[in-house]
């Protein structure tokens, strides 16, 4: 189905075969604030990249399989599966930077992060600046050797776990005054402090903090690209992860799909079980219909994007994919919740745990009103068959 080779349905079993096995961890994590046993968490990230599972982003050149972006997608769409962010695990460093590293950054950053030595995390959102990356008010300034950081930085997501960052500022002088830059900061690092820690709905262990950046220094040699390139950067790591987004919301709302449905096939009122009724049978099969137009509007574009389909086009669909998956998937949670009835109300529950989760994918990486207007522009300047 879907036109998937053996090769692809090979990947796509063994990821299912190593997320079932993060699966009955789930409401251990979710009772101890996300974490697991001591080395547990090492243990399964050693056990992904053994499997192949990790850094499946990554092309050949730089020590990673350079998988196309299909195969991407099965594998993110299997971790989608697995709450309390346990699947994380199979994580997909920074591909982009592939192509800008210098042989510095390639040795110091980038390479071990492909072996799993290292995490990296974005400190790219400010206060009045989300999805609209233009307004940040982040400075990078040149003096001599160095560059000058200055900037409060919100939602660094896995900051707690992460070895460097990419911190995005405006240049306040030289040729590219007013443009961004991409930097890379060692953590811990002078200057760079934690404001504060807000609580969130979800339950794990990667951290969200604000973060201050005080007149942190960092050496030229910390410059991804050049001066004025910043915005580039970002805006492939959107494309690429709005895409991994919709994959695992692909994979969450299978989860929850086959959890209601074995929860109504055994649940028994009077003489008559709970699937029998119709309009559990309409939620049921309103999930599985919007799943399969998902799945294959997320599929379709990843082989697009394997086909070298014009970027402005691939920036449009990945957009209309981001939204419908996420939007899906929470429709999907919301009736599992509802066919789950009050155990569908308590954190045990894979429904409960998901109704929060999947909250989020409707406003990270651009929020679905975003995109919407996105998707808009795209159609009046290219129009529906070059987008459809």
């Amino acid at each position: 189905m879907y036109g998937l080779t053996e090769q692809d349905l090979e990947l796509q079993a063994r990821a299912r075969a190593f997320t079932d096995e993060l699966i009955p961890l789930e409401v251990e994590a979710e009772m101890a604030g996300g974490a697991l046993p001591a080395g547990a968490t090492e243990k399964h990230r050693d056990r992904a990249i053994e499997l192949g599972l990790y850094a499946t982003n990554i092309p050949a050149s730089v020590g990673g399989p350079g998988l196309p972006f299909l195969q991407q997608v099965l594998v993110q769409e299997q971790a989608g599966r697995v709450t309390n962010a346990l699947a994380w695990i199979m994580h997909t460093p920074p591909a982009w930077w592939a192509e800008v590293a210098t042989d510095y950054q390639r040795e110091r950053w980038l390479l071990p992060a492909v072996r799993g030595e290292n995490e990296e995390c974005y400190a790219i959102t400010e206060e009045f600046a989300g999805t609209d990356v233009s307004a940040l008010e982040a400075t990078v300034r040149r003096d001599g050797d160095e560059y000058v950081l200055n900037g409060v930085k919100w939602h660094v997501t896995s900051f707690n776990s992460s070895t460097y960052c990419f911190f995005q500022g405006v240049l306040t002088e030289g040729d590219q005054a007013g443009e961004h830059a991409l930097v890379v900061v060692d953590l811990p690092s002078p200057g760079v402090r934690v404001v504060r820690t807000p609580a969130y709905s979800h339950t794990t262990t990667h951290h969200h903090p604000i973060v201050a950046f005080e007149d942190v220094r960092v050496p030229v040699s910390h410059l991804i690209g050049a001066e004025g390139e910043g915005m580039t950067f970002a805006h492939e790591w959107f494309r690429f992860e709005r895409m991994m987004i919709a994959a695992r919301c692909l994979g969450a709302a299978e989860r929850l799909i086959e959890e209601a449905t074995a929860f109504a096939q055994d649940r028994v009122i009077g003489d008559e079980r709970l699937i029998d009724k119709q309009l559990v049978q309409a939620m049921l099969s309103d999930s599985l219909t919007e799943l399969f137009a998902a799945r294959s509007m997320v599929y379709e574009t990843a082989r697009s994007i394997d086909a070298g389909t014009d970027r402005k086009v691939l920036h449009a669909r990945a957009s209309m994919v981001k939204l419908y998956a996420s939007e899906m998937a929470g429709r999907v949670a919301d009736r599992a919740v509802q066919i789950f009835g009050g155990r569908g109300y308590m954190r045990e529950n894979v429904a409960e745990r998901f109704t929060r989760e999947l909250r989020v994918e409707r406003i990270w990486e651009g929020a679905s009103e975003i995109h919407r207007v996105i998707i808009a522009d795209q159609l009046a300047k290219r129009g529906l068959r070059a987008l459809v």
